[in-house]
């Protein structure tokens, strides 16, 4: 039997990819390690939201943050760059009727460093001092476009689009986990953030020696930045795919 494929993306977004999976007649199980909710208070949101024509740039971190953003956005304003950084949020936008043919759309020109380093080497900094972007995120995030950008003269606001927290540690989800140790598999692990969160639930539910046999199991990232963060945790199996599912997929055959 194959070795199983672990789709640790959160739920909303594991589904289709799962399907695609097991369409390779591979065996797939989904763990999402990140939970995304709603805001206790969405009322900033929609205020940053309803004056999106004030903006030069608007950049959302993830799909989450897309599709948080959207159920609040009637009409995407005129002359208004989104900025992304992964297939997933092209697809993503995409749901919501924003194309390149209606908007102008920047991510990363290298597809395989789909991140905030190689976004902002892409972006036009010149064209966009002295005006605003906002950027859309979780409750919490990375500073580092939000310091290149205002390095090179932007105005920067942040605004909260959802929650995101890993899940706790129950019985079920104990039980998973030493089950999935317990045999070779290929995980999709698409956030440092959940791999990370990945490792504090394994050290909670199985100890060290269950640290050393995820240590051992095969990753496949679609970042670099996913890449060195798995390095220093100590898992060494790591395939880097570039952004896309079709990369994802491709790393199985």
């Amino acid at each position: 039997m194959p070795d199983a494929v672990i789709i640790t993306r959160p739920l909303a977004q594991a589904q289709p990819l799962a399907e695609r999976v097991a369409a390779l007649g591979r065996p797939v199980e989904v763990l999402p390690l990140l939970e995304i909710a709603p805001l206790a208070d969405a009322a900033p949101l929609k205020a940053a939201l309803a004056d999106l024509a004030a903006y030069a740039m608007v950049f959302f971190v993830s799909p989450n943050a897309i599709d948080a953003a959207f159920a609040h956005i009637a009409a995407w304003p005129a002359g208004v760059t989104l900025a992304v950084l992964g297939e997933g949020s092209r697809l993503a936008l995409a749901a919501h009727g924003i194309t390149p043919d209606k908007a102008q759309i920047v991510s990363s020109a290298e597809a395989e460093f789909s991140d905030s380093e190689h976004l902002l080497q892409t972006l036009d900094l010149a064209a966009l001092r002295g005006k605003r972007v906002l950027i859309v995120r979780g409750e919490s995030g990375r500073e580092l476009m939000a310091d290149g950008l205002r390095a090179a003269g932007v105005e920067v606001q942040f605004v909260a689009a959802y929650r995101r927290s890993v899940p706790r540690l129950d019985a079920a989800l104990a039980a998973r986990l030493h089950a999935l140790l317990a045999r070779p598999n290929d995980w999709f692990i698409t956030s440092s953030e959940a791999l990370r969160g990945l490792l504090a639930l394994v050290a909670e539910a199985e100890g060290e020696a269950g640290v050393a046999k995820m240590q051992q199991q095969h990753l496949i990232v679609p970042h670099a930045r996913i890449a060195e963060s798995a390095n220093a945790l100590g898992c060494h199996r790591v395939t880097l795919t570039g952004s896309g599912d079709e990369r994802l997929l491709a790393a199985l055959q």
